[in-house]
């Protein structure tokens, strides 16, 4: 069985400040090596299941936040952007099940640091009319490729979003939410422990093999953004049509083309910051 785990950073245990999630200080440098410890409990786990094959992609920022001597050998991590794929590049590899570690609730949300895609532009985003954060537009983009979401980790609030969209999955809890900043964790040791312990129970209690492509079928996404700035910018792109000041929507043939879309947005967004 091949499993690729998909890891962010918000959703890891001790993680609570923004400060946390940047490069160039201090508590960014530990906040990735818990990053890191936890992709590494999910893959040993997986390996402890019996999984063939276990692909780790780095999801956060700038998708180069892991640190891989700290990692198990055996597995194989995803850096760098761009990447057509995103916080789901490792598809390619053809995997049974998709781990999401460390993710976190979707904008304008109580979570911990909760935001979709780009907080500083992206204030709300749907797919077909339901509200989304980045666990489902990538769980849906995983499906399109044959893969299925089967755990997932982050704070409560997280989990009670999230999990109604993948019946079946495991949600593993490591932290409580208090606010965007403010709440009570797990220990990092003991986040990892319970992480490599359920990723082990969930690869044991898999069917191996693909459960099938999620047919393609064309999908509507609305975006809502931060300020009138934004949105007068991102429909500069002349297929997207302007709802309001500051919402626009477009259509797609399939998810994976929406989650390009919204990650070509998400950097053009750095023209007028």
């Amino acid at each position: 069985m091949k499993v690729l785990i998909s890891v962010d950073i918000e959703g890891i245990a001790g993680v609570f400040h923004p400060e946390q999630t940047r490069a160039g200080n201090a508590e960014y440098e530990q906040a990735r090596r818990w990053m890191t410890r936890e992709a590494n409990a999910a893959a040993q786990g997986a390996f402890d299941g019996g999984a063939s094959q276990v692909w780790i992609n780095d999801s956060h920022g700038g998708f180069r936040n892991l640190l891989p001597d700290l990692l198990d050998q055996r597995a194989r991590l995803v850096l760098g952007k761009p990447r057509t794929l995103g916080m789901m590049a490792g598809l390619e590899a053809a995997p049974d099940v998709v781990f999401m570690i460390g993710y976190h609730a979707r904008a304008q949300s109580r979570g911990i640091l909760a935001h979709t895609i780009n907080s500083a532009a992206f204030a709300r985003v749907t797919l077909d009319g339901e509200e989304v954060g980045e666990a489902g537009l990538y769980g849906r983009l995983a499906g399109e490729h044959g893969a299925h979401v089967a755990l997932l980790t982050g704070d409560d609030v997280f989990g009670a979003e999230t999990l109604p969209a993948f019946p079946g999955a495991r949600f593993l809890c490591v932290k409580t939410a208090h606010g965007y900043s403010s709440g009570v964790t797990e220990t990092p040791a003991a986040a990892c422990e319970a992480i490599q312990l359920a990723a082990r129970e969930t690869i044991e209690a898999a069917s191996a093999g693909h459960r099938g492509r999620a047919a393609l079928s064309g999908h509507r996404c609305e975006l809502r953004t931060q300020t009138t700035a934004f949105a007068d910018l991102f429909c500069q792109w002349p297929t997207l049509e302007r709802i309001d000041a500051v919402s626009l929507a477009f259509d797609a043939p399939s998810v994976e083309h929406v989650v390009r879309i919204l990650n070509c947005l998400s950097a053009m967004s750095f023209m007028i910051r």
